[in-house]
């Protein structure tokens, strides 16, 4: 399979059928496609980021990060207690230390709490948290949920690109870890 050039990736982003942000990477690759999905996916975490931290903010509770959103929904999901290894494995994230500090932040405004269950320590969401939770809810439902359904979109394509999301994050954990080995 031939190779692109940069200047081909540089002619199809002008022509609108590739838009990436290293064209360097889709040039010299056998899948320029992986480098039109990472833009992307660069584009929607992002926004995803600043839409998750200004729409708690809107709930009346700014100045929680990203991941201090992310942690406190966590924490609710299902009502049940959860431990610390539960949550960083349910969110992909390695870093323990920056979801403990997330969860200090989240105990000190009294939205979670820790108990003890014999010699685990768990997690649990407050009235105050769930209260936040509910209202989060309330403003993505009116900001967000009524604006992508206008798209018209079919909800069973946006789960097909959930479900492929999550396939593509085990083939880049898989890629890390092999990295890591080099």
């Amino acid at each position: 399979m031939a190779k692109n050039s940069t200047k081909d990736i540089e002619a199809q982003q002008i022509g609108g059928s590739r838009i990436v942000s290293s064209s360097h990477l889709a040039a010299t690759s056998k899948m320029p496609e992986l480098s039109e999905f990472e833009f992307g996916l660069i584009l929607a975490s992002n926004a995803f980021d600043r839409w998750m931290v200004r729409c708690m903010a809107a709930t009346g509770l700014p100045g929680l990060t990203a991941l201090e959103v992310l942690v406190l929904h966590s924490v609710n999901h299902r009502q049940r207690a959860k431990r610390l290894s539960d949550i960083c494995l349910a969110l992909g994230i390695e870093d323990t230390h920056t979801v403990v500090y997330a969860l200090k932040k989240l105990e000190s405004q009294k939205l979670i709490e820790r108990v003890r269950q014999g010699k685990e320590k768990l997690l649990l969401i407050t009235k105050a948290g769930e209260d936040v939770c509910l209202r989060y809810g309330e403003v993505r439902e009116r900001l967000l949920v009524e604006a992508v359904s206008t798209l018209g979109m079919d909800p069973k394509s946006i789960s097909a690109v959930a479900s492929t999301l999550r396939f593509l994050s085990g083939h880049y954990d898989q890629a890390a870890r092999t990295a890591t080995t080099l």
